[in-house]
């Protein structure tokens, strides 16, 4: 079953930024991701006003190779090089519908 990775990512410095992309790339299509939107072109429809500067949609195969992603050992200076230069909120979604 497909997970989605829901990103809402505020840069508070560039630093991180060009020695984050290539790793974060790599390891995501090694996993299974495919990034399906990173953008900072985006609005707020609904509810009290949450803003970011960039909304980021990956798509995954399974719940366990993002996790898997995010638990690499090689992926994790570029984590909190990130969580240090950001404020960013992450959540994985799976892709279901529990209404149906």
């Amino acid at each position: 079953m497909a997970y989605y990775s829901v990103l809402a990512v505020t840069p508070t410095t560039d630093e991180w930024i060009p020695d984050y992309l290539e790793p974060a790339n790599r390891l995501v299509a090694q996993y299974g991701g495919k990034y399906l939107a990173r953008t900072a072109n985006h609005s707020q429809l609904e509810g009290d006003d949450t803003p970011a500067a960039l909304r980021i949609v990956i798509e995954w195969p399974s719940k366990e190779a993002a996790e898997g992603f995010m638990a690499d050992q090689e992926y994790a200076p570029h984590l909190a090089a990130r969580t240090a230069g950001s404020q960013s909120f992450h959540f994985l979604i799976e892709g279901k519908d529990d209404l149906a």
